[in-house]
């Protein structure tokens, strides 16, 4: 009786949080007015036509973690080779029309693993589409940071957002030069209607992730702020499709 090999343990850690503003001057008032401090500055991502403004938000739970706050850059013009939609869910028009209403939301998170190569057989054992391994680089003021990042080529966030996109940095990371916040990550809660198999996706993932069971996907980020307390969720945004 033939039997599965059980799938290769990979260590993967929290690496940022997602934020989809409708425009980066919404998603910096947003943050200003939610979490108490102003995001420091991001870039731009030629391939995706998007750019960010970026926040540390490491604790002990998570370290080198941050908040990416994430939005289309109306003057951009993508390649012709961009193929693929936006990531995160951006080309989307009920998502994009909950951001106008309701303001920037979480929508996603992205965790960082040692080698993406061998990540993706694991997840695709269990039946699961993260996306084809991309490279993608952006300029900075200390030279270009560069990683590999899965991105499928509809969009889609999967799981409805509570499986994390997965990315493996190059020599460099965001956190290496941004400044301190003042913000700290001490909980992430996702809770998705097939809960079993986004824990066995995540089994290798940090303890501060907790999995339950929901009708609909939805995240929750706890944070410390300036502010207080603060409670990030995906309660406003419209269902997804799932993978």
């Amino acid at each position: 009786m033939s039997t599965t090999p059980p799938l290769p343990a990979i260590p993967m850690a929290l690496d940022h949080l997602v934020v989809v503003a409708h425009t980066l001057t919404d998603g910096v008032a947003w943050c200003e007015r939610t979490l108490g401090v102003t995001p420091a500055p991001g870039g731009e991502h030629p391939l995706m036509g998007t750019h960010n403004r970026l926040l540390t938000i490491h604790s002990d739970a998570f370290p080198a973690a941050y908040l990416e706050i994430i939005a289309i850059h109306s003057g951009a013009t993508r390649p012709s080779s961009a193929s693929v939609r936006r990531w995160f869910d951006m080309d989307n028009p009920a998502l994009q029309h909950a951001i106008q209403s309701n303001g920037p939301q979480l929508v996603h998170w992205v965790a960082r693993v040692p080698d993406l190569a061998r990540s993706l057989p694991g997840w695709h054992a269990l039946g699961l589409e993260p996306g084809t391994a991309t490279t993608l680089s952006r300029q900075t003021p200390n030279g270009p940071l560069t990683w590999q990042l899965t991105v499928r080529s509809d969009g889609q966030r999967p799981l409805g957002g509570c499986l994390p996109t997965l990315i493996q940095w190059g020599n460099r990371h965001p956190c290496d030069t941004l400044p301190p916040s003042g913000v700290r990550l001490q909980h992430l809660r996702l809770a998705h209607p097939q809960a079993p198999l986004l824990a066995q996706a995540l089994r290798d993932g940090p303890a501060a992730v907790s999995v339950g069971t929901a009708v609909q996907p939805s995240l929750q980020a706890t944070l410390n702020t300036p502010l207080g307390a603060v409670t990030l969720s995906t309660t406003r945004l419209p269902p997804t499709a799932q993978p």
